[in-house]
């Protein structure tokens, strides 16, 4: 691990002192688990010491994207998007596929938000808010699965509108877990409308950390708007300060728009709302099966939404959320969990930084169908990597499982555990004078020759570890005497008392009156 500049919220962060420790192993995890945070590990730690592309092999990237967008283009634009792109210098090839001239993309680019803000509500707000931009670190939960793990039968069911409030007000109590996506995809909810409208009214009544769901229709930007101002008290406050961005897949690889996202993109552009959009091509089969070949496709993708949302409101913020999929070329399915995916991504988010643009990529997408042995190693390695390469927004980070098509309460669960990990291991070593440590080892190795009493062990203990809540470290004889319970058995009960005692209601009755009353709200 090199060492890393510390910010100023680091800087902050001064071991604090500590009593000594009384009551023994249980009774100082209870305490643990009453803490809100630990304070080892904070939202917004700094990544981006893990670079898999050398300068030379970015600059190559960013060329061959150039290239593809000038001359290929992409293809699929609709008539208002034309009238805005041919106006401000693109053109149409040949072959009727909308072009952007390397010019005109390196002054798009060089014009882009570095930054954006997404806010919570409530007694979260400020200090849950997260500032995408360098190589902060934030987890999310995203996905849009269309089924939910039964433990009990260890099978897939459909996923409903219950689900998502059961999935976000679980996250909700998850402190490794900073912003809440769409999980679950309700399947029960079947009007575009209806599912547009019901799945931010769910989160926001489970959850006050900041929010990212997907519209199925442009036409439902608006009204949700509409709902968002009345939760927040005002007209046009959520503008001001908003809670929520949008994502989407505007992009149908290969560079193909994809009519109903680029409208919803194009929207919440106009009205200089923040849209994270997933870019996702699958090696070998919408992209090419060379990893620097997809990198080169999904850059320009991605790079071919920032000229939309730019061509239409310069400046409006987006996220650079290049999402490129490895395919199993045995098969050809997706697999989420792959050694080349976690590369791939990582090699993504450095191009986003590469940019200097606010990023996003998806990490944990085990492939496994239960919490196991494979599900802990796909999620490790993809998340660690994502994180160390300074993703912006590490996103699908919390739940899903199968290869994305479904999500578990007890892997959610899980992953805030690895999450926890991860941070720690993302914020890496800081090097002072202090931390050296040279005093302390003087005063110590001769007398008394252990360092477990001296005062800055002390001081250290809470600071410097990460203590898990449910990784077991008792003995074998003590760990036999519980039961001999597994990792999966804990995680089962944890999530048995969230769900039976956390049923939160954000939204308060009043409120809640006045948008059932305009609103389609099908949420018991």
């Amino acid at each position: 691990m090199t060492t890393q500049d510390t910010s100023s919220a680091e800087q902050n962060r001064k071991p604090r002192s500590s009593a000594r420790r009384e009551g023994g192993r249980q009774v100082r995890r209870t305490k643990r688990l009453a803490k809100a945070t630990s304070p080892a590990i904070w939202p917004g730690v700094s990544g981006g010491t893990y670079k898999p592309l050398t300068e030379t092999a970015m600059q190559q990237v960013h060329k061959a994207a150039l290239e593809i967008l000038a001359t290929l283009g992409v293809g699929d634009s609709n008539q208002e998007l034309l009238d805005i792109a041919l106006a401000k210098g693109c053109h149409l090839n040949e072959h009727g596929r909308l072009c952007f001239p390397k010019a005109l993309m390196e002054d798009i680019i060089a014009g882009a938000a570095r930054s954006f803000v997404v806010h919570a509500r409530g007694a979260r707000k400020g200090v849950s808010d997260i500032e995408c931009s360098g190589s902060k670190v934030y987890f999310a939960t995203s996905g849009s699965a269309v089924t939910t793990f039964e433990p009990d039968t260890k099978t897939y069911r459909p996923s409903t509108l219950r689900d998502v409030y059961d999935f976000t007000r679980l996250t909700d109590k998850l402190d490794n877990i900073h912003m809440v996506g769409d999980t679950v995809v309700p399947t029960d909810v079947t009007d575009d409308f209806e599912h547009d409208i019901n799945i931010p009214y769910t989160m926001i009544s489970a959850t006050e950390k900041p929010l990212c769901f997907a519209f199925r229709s442009a036409a439902s930007v608006r009204p949700a708007i509409e709902m968002f101002d009345i939760v927040l008290g005002g007209c046009g406050r959520f503008q001001n300060e908003p809670f929520a961005i949008f994502g989407g897949c505007p992009i149908v690889s290969p560079l193909r728009f994809g009519l109903e996202n680029l409208q919803v993109m194009m929207e919440a552009s106009r009205l200089g709302l923040t849209s994270d959009l997933a870019v996702a091509p699958q090696s070998g089969a919408t992209a090419p099966a060379p990893l620097a070949g997809i990198l080169a496709q999904v850059v320009a993708e991605t790079l071919a939404c920032l000229a939309v949302v730019n061509l239409i409101n310069p400046g409006c913020p987006m996220a650079f959320a290049a999402w490129p999929f490895i395919t199993d070329l045995r098969t050809g399915s997706f697999t989420g969990g792959s050694g080349e995916e976690a590369l791939l991504a990582s090699a993504a988010v450095q191009m986003g930084t590469f940019y200097d643009l606010p990023n996003s990529v998806a990490a944990g997408m085990t492939d496994s169908k239960i919490p196991d042995v494979q599900h802990g190693f796909e999620k490790g390695i993809t998340l660690t990597l994502a994180a160390m390469a300074g993703a912006n927004r590490v996103c699908e980070a919390g739940g899903m499982m199968g290869s994305l098509m479904g999500c578990s309460f007890e892997s959610l669960v899980i992953d805030n555990e690895i999450l926890g990990m991860v941070l720690r291991a993302t914020r890496g070593i800081e090097v002072n004078d202090e931390t050296l440590s040279v005093e302390v080892i003087k005063e110590s190795v001769i007398n008394p020759g252990h360092f477990l009493g001296h005062n800055q062990t002390l001081e250290y203990v809470e600071t410097e570890y990460l203590y898990p809540e449910l990784s077991d470290r008792d003995s074998t004889d003590a760990w036999e005497q519980q039961g001999s319970p597994d990792l999966y058995e804990r995680s089962r009960e944890v999530v048995k008392t969230i769900l039976a005692t956390h049923d939160p209601a954000y939204i308060d009755p009043v409120t809640d009156q006045t948008i059932r009353s305009k609103f389609p709200i099908l949420l018991a």
